[in-house]
């Protein structure tokens, strides 16, 4: 079988689940995460079945032992709003609520709250104070990526916990790379108005061929990611990158653009303090 082990992350196989844990992550006993794969039939996607869904999260839970109606997932709408969560009291995990509309990152000091996240391609980022013992979970989109989402963050666990952000350790998980992110010019230019002030467009753009008469690009959500979260104080060498590109890798990892607009799956970041 394939693995997907690199210097940042272990591939782990437990029965028919697999799943991605980053190494230094491990290092916190308080800490439980992963990064599940699409093996074993994982599919975090409500609109493949809210009960397989579910079943999925308890399934996922179940291997960490961890319960799985701890869950907060937040609804994802592609934003670059961040929420506090200080209690949870629903006994059923909160992944198909109204709680968190219009919401795409999650932050908490909790033990009794496990942070969820999803994605087919977008980036996700998990987050965690060492000091003041506060996680956070954020999905970054190119639309919630160009709002400067993880920006965001970093700011309400300032605000909200005290945090430093010399203390704050950041993982990104499996997510299209720009090998695969191929955009127009509208996407492009929108990038190029956004971050010219970072002085790495010719690194967060490069020139791709011309389809149907239109010239093509390639956009670097994950280094964009890396500038804005060392823009919000984040040491470079806390920021800790799985290097996997969904596209490169459908077999193991959900991907909108290979699986298709209408049936894609959805893989699912975790993260609990203990």
């Amino acid at each position: 079988m394939k693995d997907l082990s690199n210097e940042n992350i272990i591939h782990v196989k437990k029965n028919d689940i697999e799943y991605l844990q980053f190494r230094k992550l491990l290092e916190y006993e308080n800490i439980v995460h992963c990064y599940a794969l699409k093996t074993g039939g994982l599919d975090f996607n409500r609109k493949n079945g809210e009960s397989l869904v579910e079943n999925n999260y308890r399934r996922i839970c179940d291997t960490l032992e961890i319960d799985y109606k701890d869950v907060i997932r937040p609804d994802q709408n592609h934003t670059n709003k961040v929420v506090v969560i200080e209690e949870k009291t629903d006994c059923r995990p909160d992944i198909f609520s109204d709680n968190f509309t219009n919401i795409d990152g999650a932050v908490t000091n909790k033990k009794n709250i496990i942070l969820a996240t999803t994605n087919a391609d977008c980036v996700l980022i998990l987050f965690y104070d060492k000091e003041k013992k506060v996680i956070a979970n954020v999905h970054a989109g190119w639309r919630g990526t160009f709002d400067k989402i993880a920006y965001n963050t970093v700011n309400v666990m300032k605000e909200e916990y005290d945090c430093n952000p010399e203390n704050i350790l950041c993982f990104i998980c499996p997510s299209i790379r720009q090998c695969h992110f191929e955009v127009k010019d509208d996407v492009k230019s929108e990038c190029e108005e956004i971050f010219r002030y970072t002085d790495r467009l010719e690194d967060i753009i490069s020139v791709g061929e011309i389809k149907d008469g239109e010239q093509r690009y390639f956009i670097d959500n994950v280094l964009i990611n890396k500038l804005l979260l060392e823009e919000a104080g984040i040491k470079e060498e806390n920021i800790y990158d799985s290097n996997i590109c969904s596209l490169c890798n459908p077999d193991l990892v959900h991907s909108r653009r290979f699986e298709g607009a209408e049936n894609y799956g959805l893989g699912c970041a975790l993260i609990k303090l203990c």
